[in-house]
Formats: C-alpha cells, sequence, structure tokens
C-alpha cells in the first residue's frame, strides 16, 4: 500500500526526543524525477537562527503539521547549512579565502564593518546552496502558474510516496480569510523552480476536475 509523507508549510520539525526544534523552510527534490532528497530545516531565535538541510533518510514520520526525525537538535546543529557565502574573483569565479583577499575594513558602530576590495581586484560574494546537484529547494508557498499563464495559487504541501521518496501531488491554496484548496498531480507540472511552479494544463482542465 502506498504511504504518503506529508511536507506542510511551516510544519513544526520534531527531534527525536519530541522536543520542538524548528519549521520547515522548503523541500529539496530533482524537478525531473520528482525525487525527494532532503528539507530545510529553519532553527534557532530571530537573532541567532539556523537554516540546514536535513536529508529525508532522518525522517521517520510525518503528519499534519509535524515532520519526526530520528536525530537530536544537538546532531542536526553539525548538519550543513542551507547557504554559504564565499568571496570570489569575478573574473573567474574561483572561491577565495577572505584571509587571502588584503581588503580594506571600516565603519561605525551599529553598522559594523564594511570591507572594500583592494586596488585591481574585483571581488563578489557569491552564494552557493548545499544541496544535491539538479536540485531545486522549493519554498513552500512558492506561485503556481498554469500553460496559459494564469496565477492559481500557492504550494502549501507536498505529497510524496514514502516508498520511492516521489512526489506525487502540490496541494495549493488561494485566499487569505477562506482558502481554497486544490489538489495537482504531478504529471501536470512542467517545470519547477524555487519561487514558481509551472504547469503544462490550463486553467480551465484544473476547474473541470
Amino acid at each position: 500500500m502506498e504511504k504518503i509523507m506529508l511536507f506542510q508549510k511551516g510544519a513544526d520539525v520534531i527531534d527525536v526526543n519530541g522536543e520542538v526544534i524548528g519549521s520547515l523552510e522548503r523541500v529539496v527534490l530533482n524537478p525531473d524525477t520528482k525525487l525527494v532528497t532532503d528539507v530545510v530545516v529553519r532553527m534557532g531565535s530571530l537573532l541567532n537562527k539556523q537554516i540546514k538541510v536535513v536529508s529525508v533518510v532522518y525522517i521517520t514520520e510525518t503528519a499534519e503539521t509535524q515532520i519526526l526525525l530520528s536525530r537530536t537538535a544537538e546532531e542536526l546543529d553539525t548538519f550543513p547549512p542551507f547557504e554559504e557565502r564565499y568571496l570570489v574573483d569575478s573574473e573567474d569565479e574561483s572561491r577565495q579565502n577572505p584571509t587571502d583577499v588584503p581588503p580594506v575594513v571600516y565603519g561605525s558602530p551599529g553598522f559594523g564593518p564594511m570591507i572594500v576590495e583592494a586596488p585591481g581586484e574585483k571581488i563578489v560574494t557569491k552564494i552557493e546552496q548545499n544541496i544535491p546537484e539538479g536540485t531545486v529547494a522549493v519554498k513552500e508557498g512558492a506561485k503556481v502558474i498554469t500553460a496559459d499563464g494564469k496565477y492559481i495559487g500557492n504550494v502549501e504541501r507536498v505529497l510524496s510516496d514514502t516508498s520511492v521518496n516521489q512526489v506525487t501531488n502540490l496541494e495549493i491554496s488561494k485566499g487569505l480569510l477562506v482558502k481554497e484548496r486544490r489538489l495537482i498531480p504531478m504529471k501536470w507540472v512542467m517545470s519547477i523552480g524555487e519561487d514558481e511552479v509551472r504547469l503544462r494544463v490550463n486553467e480551465a482542465l484544473i476547474d473541470s476536475e
């Protein structure tokens, strides 16, 4: 029997000791195979937040608003951050260790230091995501657009078949006080990005279902 794993927007993430340690930020999946590989979890306080990548192999169970893990909060501290920032040479985009770049540093209380590139250097900040190659970290709340360009809602929940970790449906919602919900089968999905899901069907077909 097919067992469905739910990835609900903002769901509580609970460690093996039963403590709420964060909330679901994104679902990482391969747009071609529709396989779920990881989830992105927001941990910590507003002033000291951490956003970690957690493999689905550490998920033991999901419910309407909960994701249960087989690891402790302390173990998750050692997991990779979702994003890392590097200083790179804009000419060849090779990584630069910030200590190798002879910057001028100045600043003022309340604003912190500002780094200025040395003469002749063209240094920029590059952001890399610690997710498998070829995957996309889909924001829960990503817009869903039909083939005829109509916005029909936002991703509210991702449903995955646990036997293969493959997404079967997207549940989307539209509206503020009274939300209209629809279930979108993955066969209707043409492309998946971080902020937007594009469908291969028109709004009329969806309304007729």
